[in-house]
């Protein structure tokens, strides 16, 4: 694989999709797991806004994460290649982030915050992909570039700053910034305060006319 870092000031760092798919796909899923782990224990907010992962001066990351036994965050640190559970005790675990099948990270992931006394279900089931491959039994997916993946996370510093400043300026209501763990999006929405369409299998909400879905899964 051939990828370019610019670590000048406003560069953007070139990496191709098809010069680590398999890497991606990978740290997708990867990020779903984390994801879900957040999930189970997050309070539903408007427009599924307790879900997503953040970008931070060292990978993606939750923000603190409410549970039974006290807080708690989770962290893909891509400079030290490792995934921290940090408890609000102070006690850290931490699962390391090399060429390994999702099935090994699945397990070893569930069973580090479980050493630290938070224990954590989650559906371990990848949502917005193709096969959906139950996380415990995805062999396939066991790829990671590290060079990659520091790539991937300076282009999201990047598009991380431009969307914080596009959202700068807007006085009605806009989302923070967010990774989208389901399809590896960063996004960043401003309402204007119409009415949305309907979704089929939805309810209309009663403040601000947008539409969500009534169930929840994990």
């Amino acid at each position: 694989m051939t990828v370019q870092d610019q670590t000048g000031k406003g560069s953007w760092p070139q990496l191709r999709v098809e010069d680590w798919q398999g890497t991606r796909d990978t740290v997708q899923l990867w990020t779903q797991i984390v994801g879900k782990v957040r999930m189970a224990h997050a309070p539903m907010l408007n427009h599924w806004w307790q879900v997503p992962l953040y970008v931070t001066p060292r990978g993606l990351a939750t923000h603190s994460i409410p549970h039974p036994s006290g807080p708690f965050d989770m962290e893909f640190d891509f400079f030290d290649h490792r995934l921290a559970i940090r408890s609000g005790n102070g006690s850290v675990a931490s699962v390391g982030l090399d060429a390994k099948s999702t099935s090994e990270f699945y397990a070893e992931t569930m069973a580090a915050p479980a050493g630290l006394g938070l224990e954590t279900t989650i559906r371990a089931v990848p949502v917005e992909v193709d096969p959906a491959i139950p996380f415990a039994e995805d062999s396939v997916h066991n790829s990671y570039d590290a060079a990659a993946v520091q790539l991937f996370w300076r282009q999201r510093v990047q598009a991380d700053r431009i969307l914080d400043t596009f959202r700068s300026s807007f006085r009605g209501k806009v989302r923070p910034v967010h990774h989208y763990w389901g399809t590896m999006d960063l996004a960043c929405t401003r309402f204007s305060g119409r009415a949305a369409p309907r979704h089929a299998g939805a309810h209309q909400t009663s403040r601000n006319g947008s539409w969500r879905r009534a169930t929840r899964t994990n």
